[in-house]
């Protein structure tokens, strides 16, 4: 290099450092590409997203080409350096002030810059990028191939396989939460409420929303056929369930919508046997049934209501379509069962009186509070699983950071307490 005039050499340097600092970008920019909008922009057809997606089919390949082409420069760059260091100031130059100039210049525009632009703007960088890539691979393919063959042996003698490495491209649930959350302004707030709401459907069961047993409204086969018509006539729902003596003897659903001719007959001309011919079959389903299953289910058989059993077969409530897909669109219904300003009441103080009965998913929704829903599904469960007995006393203390004042029992429950939220 000796004959090559400083121009050209500085030239030369120039057009290396760019080269280098094409290859971070691209590094940066292929890398930072986000998946899921590569993937909508490949369904586009879009022509740079396509040639980016089919270079990271093979991450380790796209990475070896970038960095063969990055050090290559690198290398060049620090030779053209050196002969016009040489030329200017001398030997003694080269050796003790090029590496640090030449370090800080490949750092700064070879590095740190067009890394932090092509990840700021990854589109922008990387689609241009693979038009120079892709054939640049093809290439440099057989050096490629064997850098690529011995960096795969090394990590297979440290307990790694590349080839059955692929970049992650499906989110577990969290992730795909946490992607929920954050898209903002993107999504109507409703929307995005709905969206949580599916997703926290794995995470409850058919006992997380059924109604207990002993809130059940059903009719009973043996009571007088007076008694039954009446129920029938001033219930607020439209199935019942129909049992025989015990409600774990439940013999049908009676739906009473298609059942009103017979209902609003005259009395006397109402027998059992006209009744029984109204019953449907019932659906049992148990009690350990996750919500999105069991919406799957409910589509499936074409049922609407459902009979909650446990492992032993016994009755523990009844389950609803509307109260399943209330926990997507939250409530639509205005019928005092359902409403639940009358059981979370707020008091002076930042108290709360809740009915005992009342959820704790409910309540956790309601107040954005983060009671533990992992064991019992109710206040008073809770309270009485950290007591270990049923108050004789109006009590209070503390469950992790939530005070509970017990204000109202019975001999077989409590039925009414205050709880607040203590500060952090």
């Amino acid at each position: 290099m000796d004959t090559i005039p400083n121009d050209l050499l500085i030239g030369f340097l120039v057009v290396l450092i760019l080269l280098s600092a094409f290859f971070s970008s691209s590094e940066t920019g292929m890398l930072a590409l986000n998946r899921y909008r590569l993937r909508h922009l490949v369904k586009k057809k879009h022509k740079g997203a396509l040639r980016a997606a089919r270079l990271l089919e093979r991450p380790d390949r796209l990475i070896g080409v970038i960095l063969i082409g990055n050090n290559l420069v690198n290398i060049l760059a620090t030779l053209v350096a050196g002969a016009l260091t040489t030329h200017l100031f001398g030997e003694w130059a080269t050796a003790f002030v090029l590496p640090f100039v030449l370090t800080i210049v490949i750092l700064i525009f070879a590095e740190v810059t067009p890394k932090s632009v092509a990840a700021v703007y990854p589109e922008k960088i990387a689609f241009p990028a693979s038009v120079v890539l892709w054939p640049l691979l093809y290439l440099l393919y057989p050096v490629v191939w064997m850098v690529n063959m011995i960096s795969n042996a090394i990590a297979r003698m440290i307990g790694l396989d590349p080839s059955k490495a692929r970049r992650a491209d499906h989110l577990r649930m969290e992730e795909l939460r946490t992607v929920v959350d954050e898209a903002g302004e993107l999504i109507p707030d409703q929307h995005q409420g709905m969206l949580l709401n599916v997703l926290d459907l794995e995470k409850a069961t058919v006992e997380d929303i059924m109604i207990p047993r002993n809130e059940v409204d059903g009719i009973d086969l043996e009571q007088d056929m007076r008694e039954i018509l009446v129920k029938i006539r001033s219930t607020e729902y439209t199935r019942l369930p129909v049992y025989e003596g015990d409600i774990n003897n439940i013999v049908g659903i009676l739906h009473l919508r298609k059942a009103a001719r017979f209902i609003q007959g005259d009395d006397s001309t109402v027998t059992m046997e006209s009744l029984r011919s109204h019953i449907s079959e019932p659906y049992f389903v148990p009690e350990s049934t996750q919500l999105h299953t069991q919406l799957m289910n409910f589509q499936q058989h074409k049922h609407r209501i459902a009979v909650v059993v446990d492992e032993y077969g016994d009755v523990q409530g009844i389950a609803t379509l509307v109260d399943l897909l209330e926990e997507i669109v939250g409530d639509f219904t205005t019928d005092s069962a359902n409403n639940t300003s009358d059981s979370i009441i707020e008091c002076p103080g930042d108290w709360y009186l809740i009915d005992a009965s009342e959820s704790v998913r409910d309540i956790n929704k309601n107040l954005g509070w983060n009671l533990p829903t992992d064991g019992p599904k109710t206040i008073n469960g809770i309270i009485v699983e950290f007591l270990e007995s049923i108050p004789d006393a109006c009590v209070s203390f503390e469950i992790g950071k939530y005070r509970f004042e017990i204000v109202e029992f019975s001999e077989t429950r409590i039925e009414k307490a205050k709880v607040y939220e203590l500060s952090a």
